[in-house]
């Protein structure tokens, strides 16, 4: 058996061993598996293992034989991050208070990519409850998990709240990892781990069975190390959900992806409008790179802008959001609402309160039937200023470029899709640098086709064992 460097394997890569029979299935997951013994130990990225890993495999190979593949996904490892229901495993969402919560379902999310035959290995750490638990506390930290750290620099925020699915992605703990995204959570881990991250349009992916913040900017979207593998995985993930009406225009886009065509000349032509700040400078050579391949790029500035409005919209959400989530786990679940688990979070502080929770704290203040009308007008203001500012800049082009994932808030309030791909190293540290494109909703397939040009076009991408061999000598 002779397998890839795992930090760099490719989708397709491992497709063609396992449609070869040169690999199978089982020996991929037992690989993935044995690094995560080897390396985790150090960087926190995995809050659990499937126990079931290997059988899920061995499934696969015998309906690989049997009937062939039934997707580009067959037998690849997966991980989900852990807010997302896994059928068997705790959804902690990082909370002490949800450790023993098991659901009897998995989220629809995970049973596509079951059908589709990949294989759940295991759920990574995040920032707890999605990094809306308080205020302050580092990304990556939770009080069940612990802290994760960033591969590339253990000194460097791991960022977003997908930060273990970012980690475990980049140590080559699965080819395929899934995060959520509020605001920033798939996008900024992408930047600061030198991933391709993607956050969807709002509603083309099912959001069922995730433990949330505010379902107006929610989303779950894949984190890869190619642009390919990222449009292998959403194609997955996609399509509508009967129980989150938000999915039911998502089927043309679904369809779209499902027979997506990636060509590195698809940015001859391509117009996009590149955000200028004084605050950071693109890294170098990526944007001529941009116009080598032939796109046409044009200056613009975004408006300055508050978040004020959006954190009023993610408070008066947030509670009813979760306690929906914990009502659908039925009667025996250890937590039935978020004042339970606030009153867990007391009772065991020493625990669970290192950093206080403040946002549940003030989500759970709001009376949500005397500020109903005030929250409405305070969502259809941030919903429009957002989406008014990201027309604005965008003008007649057809994409907005950011430095790393300087976008990120404008496109989860708008509900825009956007994406982060790896653009460079900084010079001084070499701090993982991205490139964030945004573009219109239901516009993901096209988004993607100019990612993976603009991959093609500027391809830096280095493992976290080459930028920070340190850390892994010995190991």
């Amino acid at each position: 058996m002779s397998l890839p460097d795992l930090a760099t394997a490719t989708v397709a890569a491992l497709r063609t061993l396992l449609d070869s029979g040169e690999v199978t299935s089982r020996d991929l997951v037992a690989a993935h598996l044995d690094r995560i013994s080897r390396y985790d130990g150090v960087f926190g990225a995995i809050r659990c293992l499937a126990p079931d890993a290997l059988d899920q495999a061995d499934a696969s190979d015998r309906v690989r034989r049997e009937q062939g593949a039934r997707s580009p996904v067959e037998g690849i490892p997966v991980l989900v991050k852990d807010n997302i229901d896994v059928a068997g495993l705790p959804t902690t969402a990082g909370a002490l208070a949800l450790e023993h919560s098991v659901p009897r379902l998995d989220a629809p999310i995970v049973a596509r990519l079951r059908a589709a035959g990949a294989i759940v290995i295991g759920k990574t750490n995040l920032s707890e409850l999605a990094n809306f638990l308080t205020e302050e506390m580092p990304s990556g930290y939770s009080s069940l998990g612990g802290q994760v750290l960033n591969p590339y620099d253990l000194a460097l925020t791991p960022s977003g709240s997908s930060s273990g699915s970012g980690a475990a992605a980049a140590l080559g703990f699965a080819p395929l990892t899934v995060g959520t995204e509020t605001d920033g959570s798939i996008t900024s881990p992408a930047d600061y781990q030198s991933l391709v991250g993607l956050k969807p349009t709002l509603g083309l992916v099912s959001r069922t069975g995730i433990v949330p913040i505010a379902p107006s900017q929610d989303t779950a979207g894949p984190m890869t190390r190619t642009v390919a593998d990222a449009a292998a995985l959403l194609a997955v993930l996609a399509g509508a959900d009967v129980a989150d009406p938000v999915t039911a225009p998502s089927g043309g886009v679904a369809e779209a992806l499902q027979n997506l065509a990636l060509d590195p000349r698809h940015l001859r032509g391509a117009r996009i409008a590149v955000v200028q700040s004084e605050e950071a400078e693109f890294a170098p050579g990526v944007l001529a790179a941009l116009r080598r391949a032939g796109a046409s790029l044009v200056d613009v500035t975004m408006p300055e802008s508050g978040h004020d409005d959006e954190l009023a919209v993610l408070h008066y959400e947030f509670a009813p959001a979760v306690d929906r989530y914990l009502a659908g786990l039925g009667a025996d679940a250890p937590m039935r609402s978020l004042a339970d688990l606030q009153a867990f979070n007391v009772a065991n502080a020493a625990q669970a309160l290192k950093y206080r929770q403040v946002h549940v704290d003030t989500a759970l203040a709001i009376d949500h039937v005397a500020q109903r009308s005030a929250y409405e007008q305070t969502r259809s203001r941030d919903l429009a200023a957002a989406t008014e500012s990201l027309l604005a800049a965008l003008g007649d082009s057809e994409f907005l470029a950011f430095t790393g994932a300087s976008g990120c808030s404008w496109a989860a309030r708008a509900g825009w899709p956007s994406i982060v791909i790896p653009s460079g190293y900084a010079e001084e540290n070499r701090r993982p640098r991205g490139l964030m494109l945004v573009t219109r909703p239901w516009n993901d397939a096209r988004l993607l086709q100019i990612a993976y040009a603009a991959e093609q076009a500027h391809p830096v991408r280095c493992t976290p064992f080459e930028v920070n061999p340190a850390v892994f000598r010995g190991r």
